[in-house]
């Protein structure tokens, strides 16, 4: 992959924007591997549970966003699983070679 975020478009975690007013507003992304994406959604679960960083993740990142749901915290909570992700298998990819 390119980028992190041409990794987030494959694995569906990227949002797409939409424009129907005059604020913006992101909309689940429902292309891409599912079974990623699933992956995804189930760490990012355990996490919020058993993980205390990605709990301060999700509530630094609603308080920063007023207008979000819970489910757009989580929707950004796997796109920065996402990016992790890659950015592990790019350091492994590079100590390989």
């Amino acid at each position: 992959f390119r980028s992190s975020a041409a990794f987030a478009m494959h694995t569906g975690a990227a949002p797409i924007p939409v424009w129907s007013s005059n604020k913006p507003q992101y909309r689940l992304n429902r292309h891409g591997n599912r079974q990623l994406n699933a992956c995804l959604h189930r760490i990012a679960l355990t996490q919020l549970v058993h993980h205390p960083p990605a709990r301060t993740y999700r509530d630094h990142w609603l308080e920063h966003h007023p207008h979000a749901t819970r489910k757009a915290a989580i929707r950004a909570l796997k796109r920065h699983l996402s990016d992790v992700l890659y950015h592990a298998l790019h350091t492994d990819h590079h100590h390989l070679t």
